[in-house]
């Protein structure tokens, strides 16, 4: 099977799964991609421009999102004491402490929860400051950066914390 933007993909349980294809949104880093939902969703089409408008991102669509990621490290920064804990002198410094590990999977599909109804394409990310939960990136719609913090696998914050009132929240303290 065929699903265009990525090429052949496999059956992967209920999913597909494409072979590693370099995302320039994170440095051309080689990512497998694992859509959820593709055969029982009424409009495939959404899937694909999802999967096209990530792709067609560059590095820069990140700095969008620099202030909430910062607000998640500072976030975790207080959580934390300890003198060996990494510095990141603001938000245009936190992206030297980001990384995608060689194989990661990129996550695309829809959300339900909250009536959104709309398809994400979710990445994990490492940090250095969060070592155990690491840093999620979600866009909406492939193309618009919708959700950073700990990975939890929630494509929303209203879904995250089940909460109507976070929808458009692109970062929430999670204590």
């Amino acid at each position: 099977m065929e699903i265009p933007g990525l090429g052949p993909v496999t059956v992967d349980g209920d999913d597909y799964a494409s072979a590693p294809l370099p995302v320039p949104v994170l440095g051309d880093a080689l990512c497998r991609f694992v859509v959820v939902g593709y055969d029982d969703d009424e409009a495939k089409a959404d899937f694909e421009t999802a999967v096209r408008a990530f792709l067609g991102l560059g590095e820069s669509a990140l700095r969008s999102a620099s202030v909430p990621v910062f607000q998640y490290y500072l976030d975790v920064r207080a959580e934390v004491d300890g003198e060996d804990f990494v510095s990141v002198s603001g938000p245009e410094d936190v992206w030297s402490h980001v990384h995608v590990r060689p194989g990661s999977e990129v996550t695309v599909q829809r959300e339900d929860a909250h009536g959104d109804r709309q398809v994400y394409v979710s990445v994990e990310c490492e940090c250095a400051w969060e070592p155990e939960h690491g840093l999620q990136i979600v866009f909406r719609r492939g193309g618009t950066v919708a959700k950073v913090g700990p990975f939890d696998g929630h494509l929303t914050n209203a879904a995250a914390f089940d909460r109507a009132d976070l929808a458009g929240a692109v970062y929430h303290r999670f204590a």
